[in-house]
C-alpha cells in the first residue's frame, strides 16, 4: 500500500510572477469543503494568514515567517532605510503567534542571512531580497526532507497491523509537505504496517475533524474521526496501538507544547499502557527553556469556543497545553529517536 501523496497540496510555496515574488498558501480556514489558495506579494497578508490560521502548524508557520521576511525585503529595497524597515517588519512577523518556536527560528535565520550579507559583502538590498527568496526555496525543500526522515524513524517504532491515534493536525498541511506525526503515518502505511488512524476532532477549531481526516482520506489512508471525548473509550476497547502527535515547542527537558487536549490524550495513553510519541523537527526544540513552565501559551478569541456570547459567561481558550516529559515515550526527530530527557545531550553533543 502506498499513500497517494499526489493528492495532497503543497501547503506553502514561493514563486515568481513576471519577476514579482509571490507566496502561495492553501487557505486552511475553508477546508475540508473548499480548497482555495491565498496568493500575495504583501508580507502583511502573510502575517494575517498566520494569525487567522489560514496557514498553521509549526513547520509551515516557520516557512511562512521566512517568506514574509523575504517579501518585506523586496518592499524595503526601494528605500534608503532598508535595514530599519526590514528589522521592523521582522519583529512584527516573529510575534504573529507566540507558541510555535519555528516561527521565531525561521525569521531569525532569514535575518541572520540578511545581516551577514550586509556586513560581509556590503550587498545591495535587491541582492539581499533575492538571497532571501532562494533561502525560502531551500527551507521548503529542507522541510520535506526532514519530514520524510521523521516518518522513517517513526514508522520503525510501530508494530505491524497497528492503529494510531493522533490529535490536531501534524500532517502535510502543518508543514511545507508530508508532515511530522502524519509523516510517521504515511511511512508506516507505505510499509504495510498501518491498518487505521483514529483522528480526534480537536476542539474548538477542529483541526482533526477538518484537516487531518481530509488529508488522510485524500491520500487513501484509512481514517476514523472521533470526538475528543471518545479517545478513552477507543483506547479501552483495545483499538489503539500507539499515539503520535506533533509539537509546537519542546523544552530542553522534553516537556512539549502541542494543541490543547494533547495533555489529556497523553494521560489516557499512560493509563492504558499505550506508547505516546511526539514527532517534530529539531527546529521545534527550544534549549533556551529548561522546562515547559517557560513556554508561552497563546490565548485565542472566545468566539472560537462560543460564537455568540452569553451574558455572565467567561470563556478560557488556550491554544495549547504542555505534556510533561514523563508522559512521552519518545521524541522522533529527523536525526533519530530520543528519550525526552536525552534531547539536549544527544542532539547537541
Amino acid at each position: 500500500m502506498v499513500p497517494n501523496l499526489e493528492n495532497l497540496p503543497r501547503t506553502i510555496v514561493v514563486e515568481r510572477r513576471d519577476a514579482v515574488p509571490v507566496v502561495r498558501m492553501i487557505d486552511q480556514r475553508l477546508l475540508p469543503y473548499e480548497e482555495a489558495y491565498l496568493e500575495t506579494s504583501d508580507w502583511r497578508m502573510v502575517v494575517d494568514a498566520i494569525k487567522t490560521l489560514a496557514v498553521r502548524g509549526a513547520p509551515a508557520i516557520g516557512v511562512a515567517g521566512a517568506a514574509a521576511v523575504m517579501l518585506s525585503a523586496y518592499e524595503a529595497a526601494d528605500f534608503d532605510d532598508f535595514s530599519q524597515r526590514l528589522s521592523a517588519a521582522a519583529a512584527e512577523i516573529e510575534h504573529a503567534r507566540p507558541t510555535a518556536v519555528n516561527l521565531a527560528w525561521a525569521v531569525r535565520r532569514a535575518m541572520e542571512l540578511a545581516a551577514d550579507m550586509a556586513r560581509d559583502g556590503g550587498e545591495e538590498p535587491a541582492a539581499i531580497a533575492e538571497a532571501l527568496f532562494a533561502l525560502c526555496e531551500e527551507m521548503i525543500r529542507e522541510d520535506e526532507a526532514v519530514n520524510r526522515a521523521i516518518g522513517r524513524y517513526g514508522a520503525a517504532l510501530l508494530p505491524d497491523n497497528c492503529a494510531v491515534l493522533t490529535h490536531c493536525n501534524a500532517g502535510s498541511l502543518a508543514t511545507a509537505f508530508y508532515g511530522t506525526a502524519l509523516g510517521v503515518v504515511y511511512a508506516a502505511f507505505e510499509q504495510g504496517k498501518l491498518r487505521r488512524v483514529y483522528s480526534d476532532e480537536t476542539r474548538p477549531v477542529g483541526q482533526g475533524a477538518r484537516l487531518t481526516v481530509w488529508e488522510l482520506s485524500r491520500a487513501g489512508v484509512p481514517v476514523t474521526l472521533i470526538c475528543d471525548d471518545m479517545a478513552a473509550s477507543v483506547m479501552a476497547a483495545g483499538k489503539v496501538d500507539a499515539v503520535v502527535v506533533g509539537a509546537d515547542r519542546i523544552a530542553a527537558n522534553g516537556d512539549t507544547a502541542n494543541k490543547i487536549g494533547t495533555l489529556g490524550v497523553a494521560v489516557l495513553a499512560r493509563h492504558f499502557g499505550i506508547p505516546f510519541y511526539v514527532a517534530a523537527p529539531r527546529s521545534t526544540i527550544d534549549l533556551s527553556l529548561a522546562d515547559g513552565a517557560g513556554i508561552v501559551i497563546e490565548q485565542r478569541s472566545a468566539a472560537e469556543v462560543l460564537p455568540r456570547p452569553i451574558p455572565g459567561v467567561d470563556v478560557e481558550n488556550p491554544a495549547f497545553d504542555v505534556t510533561p516529559a514523563h508522559l512521552i515515550s519518545a521524541i522522533i526527530t529527523e536525526v533519530g529517536v530520543f528519550a525526552p530527557n536525552d534531547l539536549e545531550k544527544e542532539l547537541w553533543k
